[in-house]
């Protein structure tokens, strides 16, 4: 089966739901799983790993009810709250992140959706970051689209849209009810006639069947996106899936694969909890990835950007388009910036 699924992906098909069921399932030996993943990974991107950041604009107050997030309507994590950062201090951090190796920028910001004011700031913000770095790929995550703003956003110079589907069709009510699932599968389709680069991806552990992730890693196919983003939940205090934790490394390894196998020539991005899901296994992590986040997640810490640029070197990987990253003298820290007088001042705890 796992020769079965190899050839699949080499050839850019969808595995078979019976094949992708079993990845999951564990009748196969991990190790033997991340091999075959590893065989796929490493005919598309070698053995290179691409370094993205999050620039957190916007903190908290959002009226959206989401589940699993810090910033969700009634919540009361102890996280950063703050209005929209300058386009200096959006450039200062995105040129802190170049020089540790990043090629993608991802300006996210809390909320519905971006209104015409917004969309105004962050074209401005966009203009600052690319005429400094002109190289660098900006990803912009606002929420739901309205028509005509993607095509705003890529002349301003962003390159991508991040907007994920989190979850599966079928459980989507049970994790959000202000918005749909439908409204994500729109809104990454205007990104994508929009002219930007579609991302969307997921999140796990927040009591998913197997079904279901396979449900969920088929839709994403679907929509065809150019990078995908897995997540594992951060079960933050003072949410609904506060508390929660379900996952292992060998279940996150496994999803990993699993969306490997789907997503073969795709950019498929070990995003948010996998420190502290992964833990001593990150490295075998990078096996199926072929992207990471470096330094802080929207409202909780990553692990300091030079460890994370010492396990890439230590499992015999390279970063993306760069031989000699440099960090800051301190850690690593994507939030250091933010944000001065603007509300709370505690930051998430992962």
């Amino acid at each position: 089966m796992l020769e079965e699924l190899v050839q699949t992906a080499l050839n850019r098909e969808l595995p078979s739901r019976t094949a992708a069921l079993r990845v999951l399932a564990g009748e196969d030996e991990l190790v033997d799983v991340i091999a075959a993943a590893f065989r796929v990974r490493r005919e598309f991107f070698g053995r290179r790993v691409k370094l993205n950041t999050i620039i957190n604009l916007k903190s908290g107050l959002c009226p959206e009810d989401c589940s699993y997030c810090s910033q969700r309507l009634g919540s009361t994590a102890d996280i950063l709250k703050y209005s929209w950062i300058e386009p200096d201090e959006a450039a200062q951090l995105a040129g802190q992140a170049v020089a540790a190796g990043v090629k993608r920028v991802c300006l996210v910001a809390s909320g519905r959706g971006p209104g015409d004011r917004d969309i105004r700031r962050v074209e401005g913000m966009i203009g600052t970051i690319k005429d400094e770095h002109p190289r660098v790929e900006v990803c912009v995550c606002l929420g739901l689209l309205q028509d005509g703003q993607a095509e705003r956003l890529r002349d301003a110079g962003a390159y991508a849209y991040s907007h994920n589907l989190n979850t599966s069709e079928q459980r989507y009510g049970e994790i959000c009810t202000t918005h749909t699932y439908r409204d994500r599968v729109e809104t990454l389709q205007r990104a994508t006639r929009g002219g930007l680069s579609p991302c969307s991806g997921a999140i796990f552990g927040m009591g998913e069947s197997d079904e279901e992730i396979v449900d969920l890693a088929f839709a994403l196919r679907e929509l065809d996106p150019d990078s995908v983003p897995v997540n594992f939940l951060i079960p933050f205090e003072g949410t609904p899936l506060g508390g929660r934790w379900e996952l292992t490394p060998e279940r996150c390894l496994r999803i990993l694969a699993l969306f490997r196998f789907c997503f073969p020539d795709v950019e498929v991005r070990l995003a948010g909890g996998r420190e502290i899901h992964l833990r001593g296994l990150q490295a075998m992590a990078l096996y199926v990835a072929n992207s990471i986040f470096l330094g802080d997640y929207l409202t909780s810490e990553g692990q300091p950007g030079a460890d994370d640029l010492q396990l890439i070197a230590d499992a015999g990987f390279t970063v993306e388009g760069l031989e000699h990253p440099t960090l800051p003298e301190q850690r690593h820290d994507l939030v250091a910036l933010r944000h001065r007088g603007a509300g709370s001042t505690r930051r998430g705890s992962s």
